[in-house]
């Protein structure tokens, strides 16, 4: 019984640093570009360092962190903001949100239009939102996050959802640091989903697939022209 409850307490240590360095990183508390010191980390968690290692190896795997070439082993830096990585992204996740996009057409009526009724209220926010200056950010992305969430939740596919949920928090990298430039955007986003809501009513497999696809190129567009202005993040 002991062994068994050591073993739960590793595995909830190294969830829990799991998820609080994926939060930091998310968030650019962990600039992208930057070492990762083992010991800082831990102390900063107030955990040992096995847990925080078991995270890392994680987070290395779902491309959160990178070793560079030539790097000593186990040396790891928070994984670059660049446009090729932004486009993989943005692609993963338009691909994703395709396939669910067929699922939800395969819906009964009722349940369909429920759908596009609750897709409509989330853009309608954020055509206010967009009408108005300046905007809040954060409001944005919470907005933008529960649109596309309502539709790949309809979808309802276990495996789908948690594809999904593993990858878009990378996307939220992107987002959180041009946050300010893309809202000056955010009434093509708007347009965008007015094509899916439309798309969603008429239960058309095909047009909700292209325009979940189609909002998602033209998100990589509107990043990659930040990026053209900015400069990518953490690849020098």
């Amino acid at each position: 019984m002991p062994d068994v409850n050591g073993s739960n307490s590793d595995a909830s240590s190294v969830t829990r640093a799991f998820t609080e360095l994926r939060q930091l990183i998310v968030r650019g508390t962990l600039a992208p570009g930057s070492w990762v010191v083992e010991t800082h980390v831990a102390e900063r968690l107030g955990l040992s360092r096995t847990p925080v290692r078991a995270a890392l190896q994680r987070l290395h795997q779902e491309g959160y962190v990178v070793s560079p070439q030539g790097a000593r082993r186990g040396r790891v830096l928070i994984a670059p903001l660049t446009r090729d990585d932004a486009k993989e992204l943005y692609g993963i996740v338009g691909h994703l949100e395709a396939l669910a996009g067929t699922f939800v057409a395969d819906l009964a009526p009722r349940e369909r239009l429920q759908l596009a009724d609750e897709l409509a209220a989330f853009n309608g926010e954020l055509s206010a939102i967009a009408s108005r200056k300046p905007a809040d950010p954060r409001r944005v992305f919470d907005i933008d996050k529960a649109f596309h969430a309502a539709i790949v939740a309809a979808a309802g596919g276990g495996r789908l959802a948690i594809l999904h949920q593993s990858i878009t928090p990378q996307v939220e990298r992107y987002w959180r640091l041009y946050a300010s430039a893309i809202i000056n955007e955010l009434h093509l986003s708007v347009a965008e989903h007015d094509a899916i809501i439309r798309a969603t009513r008429r239960g058309d497999a095909d047009a909700i697939a292209a325009g979940l696809r189609r909002n998602w190129v033209g998100g990589f567009e509107r990043i990659s022209r930040l990026i053209d202005l900015f400069g990518e993040r953490g690849s020098w």
